[in-house]
């Protein structure tokens, strides 16, 4: 599924469009559509722990987020190996309307 960047991602200010792909029921990996150097493998962090954040209501508006609407969370996570010494930003969640993407 695609999806449209509406707020940049910070050192990624040209990226513009995204594709999501599920790589198994925990991990997608998301692959600029301009330039298929830029990757990012993302995690579902509500089966890691308990999650939750305040989202802006300018970002709910450029993202015609409601009450009503479908919205996938995923968190960029860095893979290491062993697993163990991976890191995932909690800090910068990404939002995903997959109503209109």
């Amino acid at each position: 599924m695609k999806f449209d960047i509406k707020v940049p991602l910070l050192g990624f200010d040209d990226l513009k469009q995204v594709e999501l792909k599920k790589i198994d029921d925990i991990f997608m990996k998301m692959t600029s559509c301009d330039n298929e150097h830029i990757s990012f493998t993302l995690i579902n962090p509500f089966v890691l722990r308990e999650y939750d954040f305040e989202l802006p209501d300018k970002v709910k508006e450029l993202l015609e987020i409601d009450e009503k609407s479908n919205i996938l969370i995923l968190n960029i996570v860095v893979t290491q190996i062993p697993i163990e010494n991976s890191a995932i930003n909690f800090v910068g969640p990404l939002v995903f309307n997959t109503d209109n993407q």
